[in-house]
């Protein structure tokens, strides 16, 4: 239907998805497009995740308008990508979209990019400039993150320090823009709501007066003796502390559970459970004494809730929290690991301090404002983020 005339035709945003990460951090800013109006937007799903992405959804009330279901058993990183820009093309020239939205550093992420860039159309890569500077680590997402960067039309960094790292790559400043990590709007949307926790483990260690230790490990980098490393010093901490109780939500990858259930399974005070779905690892945050995680999101989260976290990685691309005091990186050697919980349990270290180096809730804002104000006119309504 063609606009009236002299009403100029409603910019179309097309928004991307393939992890559950992707889908808690791409909300915020989908919700804000809405609550702002002006555009006509659509979101695509490719399927990389598929429940998990679909709790997100659910939780914060959004629905697809593509599904890709991509998602196949035993695929390979050529599978995923194949299927994504096959999908993909499909979207972008049914949509036609004015600009792609991307979040991270996924393989989505990237091919929805190269699709944007063959079709020539503009990107906006939520959580731009993110580095640990070593090519295979993490793997393959340190590379795909920097890809992205290089054909996005908007670099949205979370942090100053993430923009500084696009400034030395030489992108120009007008594509850059500091707004903060969506990550902080999620959980604080998350927080408002009341809600029960689902998973039976996770309600009864929140209900407990017992000290709660939160693990998450599935990193590829880490899969094999660093991971067994990791699970071992889990297993040191527990006969170590008998008044914790450890909560592992396990990634059903077999590289992952495998090892996680010969070693940890059927230990006292060791919880192994299915994954969590984000409310319910919201609340496990907002209990935990401590958290030992190689997740880039749960850095990003722990420090909104005051808990400390214990960085499972020899490198991270956010450096923010170890500077703050949030997070201490311990890699996968077992003796650091359990070093270094030890002293935190027993009072050893300074407590997490207050204030999220991430971001301060408006980061979705700050991102539509920034689309809206270029893609129509429109002044801009808030100033870069800058951290406290």
């Amino acid at each position: 239907m063609r606009p009236a005339d002299g009403i100029p035709p409603r910019p179309r945003v097309l928004s991307v998805i393939g992890t559950r990460p992707e889908a808690i951090k791409m909300a915020p800013v989908i919700g804000a497009l809405g609550e702002r109006g002006g555009c006509v937007h659509r979101l695509a799903l490719t399927g990389q995740h598929t429940e998990m992405v679909d709790q997100v959804l659910d939780g914060f009330g959004l629905e697809a308008d593509y599904d890709l279901n991509l998602m196949k058993p035993g695929q390979s990183l050529y599978d995923v990508g194949h299927a994504c820009m096959d999908g993909l093309r499909e979207v972008a020239e049914d949509f036609v979209p004015d600009v792609t939205i991307v979040q991270g550093d996924t393989a989505t992420v990237f091919f929805a990019g190269v699709v944007t860039f063959f079709q020539q159309g503009r990107l906006a890569h939520v959580e731009a400039g993110l580095r640990s500077r070593r090519k295979w680590s993490p793997f393959p997402e340190e590379m795909l993150r920097r890809m992205t960067d290089t054909i996005s039309d908007f670099c949205f960094a979370p942090t100053r320090e993430a923009a500084e790292n696009l400034e030395a790559e030489g992108v120009e400043a007008e594509r850059i823009f500091v707004t903060g990590n969506t990550v902080v709007d999620a959980l604080h949307q998350m927080r408002a709501r009341p809600a029960t926790v689902r998973n039976g483990c996770a309600a009864e260690l929140a209900e407990s007066n017992r000290r709660l230790v939160l693990l998450t490990a599935h990193r590829r980098e880490s899969f094999g003796q660093p991971l067994e490393r990791v699970f071992g010093a889990v297993a040191a901490l527990a006969e170590r502390f008998d008044d914790i109780e450890i909560l592992y939500p396990v990634h059903p990858n077999p590289r992952v559970l495998e090892p996680a259930r010969r070693i940890l399974g059927g230990r006292p005070r060791v919880h192994l459970t299915d994954p969590l779905d984000y409310g319910d690892l919201v609340a496990v945050l907002g209990r935990a004494n401590l958290v030992l995680t190689d997740s880039g999101g749960i850095q990003e989260e722990a420090p909104a809730f005051g808990v400390h976290t214990l960085v499972l990685r020899e490198v991270t691309e956010r450096p923010e929290g170890v500077r703050a005091g949030a997070a201490t990186l311990v890699g996968t050697d077992a003796d650091r690991i359990l070093a270094e919980a030890t002293a935190h349990l027993s009072g050893g270290r300074a407590a997490c301090p207050a204030g999220n180096p991430y971001g301060d809730g408006r980061a979705g804002e700050r991102i539509a404002d920034i689309l809206l104000a270029e893609l129509t006119g429109a002044s801009r309504r808030l100033e870069d983020w800058s951290a406290p």
